[in-house]
């Protein structure tokens, strides 16, 4: 693993989003140049990746609570994600 994607491997997904959000912007003002441009959506692109691995693992942790006939809770299954 380079030391660029442990980097990226170590963020919360707050601090992720945090980045992405910031590369985002900076992409879309337009100003940076070539390079730098894609040095930055080649970054965000694996920023984005972990994001959307962290939140299918934790899609993959949450349970909904089933309701019984009389509307107590009965037990958990596993959240739908679609």
């Amino acid at each position: 693993m380079t030391d660029k994607a442990a980097d990226i491997a170590r963020m919360s997904f707050e601090d992720a989003l945090a980045e992405l959000e910031r590369i985002v912007a900076t992409l879309e003002k337009g100003q940076a140049p070539l390079e730098e441009s894609i040095r930055l959506y080649e970054r965000g692109e694996a920023i984005k990746k972990h994001c959307e691995a962290q939140l299918k693992s934790a899609e993959a942790r949450i349970e909904k609570i089933t309701l019984g006939s009389d509307g107590s809770p009965k037990g958990v299954e596993p959240l739908d994600s679609e």
